[in-house]
């Protein structure tokens, strides 16, 4: 085989992303958003960077007032405090730090996953030695005899929902999520419930509880995709307080805290603007036509693409004859600039998948698309 079709060590994500931030082109790889964060925002992180006081340590727990703008903002949803809550370093992070107190809870984890699924998700597992199990979907849907089975058979004491989902943009039904707490419920396992992308969806907003009296719920959320700001690296969780203070003390001993000065550039821009404000607003819109570009492109190049009802990504099967993610992805770049995801990153049946990252500015979705154009007519 040609050493360029080698499998490369690590993530794909980084490896196709990597290749346009050292050589150049349009990055439809990693969830990179092309769009400006709010501008007022950029000025709040001018100003405080200036004051020679704001450099050292911020509270391990996280900036003050933006844990009480945060509990402000869910209060109509469950009655949360700062008890319950915790500022760390991105969804990565929190998703992290859960798994490795869960598995210190439970000995050994054993995780379910909806396919294809983010790559947290599954190399988790892979990393701490425990078991990952993928549950696939028919059409989009989730078929809860089979799951039951799957969660009794795999001896399952973990379950991700990521609404509205990455690489597959599907998000969750009410009846789908209250019947996986249910379930949860009946057969002892806890969830994450990763929502990075609550605000960006297409159509109505998704169901996703937030519930600090669930003792086996953990709920995820991040301001890098809602504010387009994923340098930052700032999000939080919520979940039961007999479970928070535990992990605060992890916490203590390995992220620490996040940086000072963003923390408090985003607890006074949020003071005064809130949390799903104008700009959210028009980033959604703006991603929803970027989105509806990319995918009328994709469709009349023949890719299939099954629904997507929000998120930043596209997930769709390769034209004929092409039958391989990564050769295509490797080809697409090298002759076009152009770097996308392959499918078998995300699962074991994506193979003949990629994912492409719609979250860019209308001019470079129609640049990306010219490129894509311009090698699949070197097939015809």
């Amino acid at each position: 085989m040609d050493d360029k079709y080698k499998m490369p060590d690590g993530s794909l994500i980084s490896f196709f992303s990597n290749k346009v931030k050292q050589f150049g082109g349009i990055n439809l790889a990693q969830g990179i958003p092309g769009f400006t964060p709010p501008e007022k925002l950029l000025k709040k992180l001018s100003k405080i960077a200036t004051n020679p006081n704001i450099h050292q340590y911020a509270p391990g727990i996280g900036n003050f007032t933006l844990l009480d703008k945060l509990c402000d903002h869910y209060k109509e949803k469950t009655p949360l405090t700062r008890d319950h809550l915790l500022i760390v370093q991105g969804a990565t992070e929190a998703v992290t730090l859960i798994y490795l107190y869960l598995k210190q809870l439970t000995g050994k984890l054993n995780v379910l996953g909806f396919d294809p699924v983010y790559e947290s998700y599954n190399n988790l597992p892979r990393f701490f030695n425990d078991a990952f199990t993928p549950f696939y979907l028919i059409n989009g849907s989730i078929d809860f005899s089979e799951l039951e089975k799957s969660i009794i058979e795999n001896k399952i004491n973990l379950v991700f929902i990521n609404s509205p989902g990455n690489p597959l943009g599907k998000v969750f039904t009410k009846t789908e999520v209250d019947t996986i707490i249910r379930l949860s419920e009946k057969h002892n396992f806890y969830i994450i419930i990763d929502a990075v992308y609550r605000e960006l969806y297409f159509k109505q907003p998704p169901y996703i509880p937030v519930d600090i009296n669930n003792y086996r719920l953990f709920y995820v959320n991040s301001f890098s995709k809602l504010f387009s700001i994923t340098g930052w690296r700032v999000g939080y969780f919520i979940c039961h307080a007999e479970h928070m203070k535990k992990i605060r003390s992890m916490h203590d001993y390995t992220g620490l805290c996040v940086a000072n000065p963003i923390q408090t550039a985003l607890s006074e821009y949020i003071s005064e603007e809130g949390i799903v404000n104008n700009y959210v607003t028009k980033l959604r819109e703006k991603l929803k036509t970027s989105f509806d570009t990319l995918h009328k492109a994709l469709t009349d190049f023949d890719f299939e693409i099954p629904p997507i009802d929000g998120g930043y990504f596209i997930w769709a099967k390769l034209p004929k004859p092409h039958d391989d993610g990564f050769r295509f992805a490797i080809d697409l770049y090298e002759q076009e600039k152009v770097a996308i995801i392959p499918g078998i990153h995300f699962s074991a049946k994506g193979k003949e998948y990629v994912r492409f990252n719609a979250a860019r500015e209308l001019s470079e979705i129609e640049a990306g698309i010219a490129g894509i154009k311009k090698f699949l007519k070197k097939d015809e």
